[in-house]
């Protein structure tokens, strides 16, 4: 496996972001500029990220492509469309945003969430932006979550059926899909069950911990790697097996040194699968 982290650090040029990188222990990266950047801008980084032998994991999008006001709709398309294009022309391992909510947070907990409309819209939501880009290099994934499709295994098998797309993958964080008692305290054989469905098919990985709080009701929190109770080994053991070369990005760190401590820490509790 490759480890990596979502922060691009504070850097004064590609070169520089490439040899902080390497520097830390990292071998994939979350590309750090966007569709918007000029093209010189984002060739510097695609070939700074080459010569360190920097895996590009992840273009992200986050934004809300399913968004009620269509204002708001349209240009997480449109943006969604470039970022997807982006990815291809750096060969990213995938692109990568949630399905989107239906309500004022773009990655908002709402019932309708789970609405069969929303999943109809999610479909030709994915299917638009993959025949929109065309990408021969990458693949346009979504990232599971609690509270918005997909949040099994099994959903998002039925989300591969439906788009029918082969430039429609997988984007694993096992994390966000414990979200029930069993999951939490008997994580090993839902993560295998993750990979036996969804393996051959996940293109990049999210790396962080989880916790249970004490208070009432059932409350778990998302933190750093080592902060929580879940099966971390078990995660790089069947992520290495499914490729050895995917990304495990850890992600969702408050600053630059909280990075730098997650990696040393994480290179050492994970040094048998890196």
């Amino acid at each position: 496996m490759r480890l990596g982290i979502s922060s691009s650090l504070a850097h004064t040029s590609p070169e520089d972001w490439a040899q902080k990188m390497q520097a830390l222990g990292c071998r994939s990266v979350v590309f750090p500029v966007d569709c918007t950047k000029p093209d010189s801008v984002i060739d510097a980084y695609a070939a700074a990220a080459k010569e360190y032998d920097l895996q590009i994991a992840e273009v992200g999008i986050w934004r809300n492509a399913l968004a009620v006001k269509e204002q708001e709709r349209q240009a997480a398309m449109e943006y969604s469309i470039g970022q997807l294009k982006l990815a291809d022309r750096i060969g990213a391992r995938c692109c990568v945003n949630v399905i989107g909510s239906t309500g004022a947070r773009w990655d908002g907990a709402y019932a309708e969430n789970f609405t069969s409309k929303v999943w109809d819209q999610a479909v030709r939501m994915i299917q638009e932006i993959i025949d929109e880009a065309k990408p021969q290099n990458t693949f346009f994934t979504i990232e599971p979550m609690p509270w918005m499709y997909p949040t099994s295994p099994e959903e998002y098998v039925k989300l591969l059926d439906d788009v029918k797309r082969d430039a429609f993958g997988v984007h694993m964080d096992v994390i966000n899909m414990i979200n029930t008692p069993q999951r939490y305290f008997f994580p090993e054989p839902f993560v295998e069950h993750c990979f036996e469905l969804l393996g051959d098919q996940i293109k990049s990985c999210h790396l962080k911990d989880i916790l249970l709080g004490q208070e009432f009701t059932f409350r778990l929190q998302e933190c750093a790697c080592g902060e929580g109770t879940f099966c971390l080994e078990c995660y790089a053991e069947l992520a290495q097996k499914a490729d050895p070369e995917m990304p495990m990005i850890i992600e969702h760190l408050c600053s630059d040194e909280d990075y730098v401590n997650s990696v040393a820490y994480v290179r050492e509790r994970l040094k048998a699968y890196l």
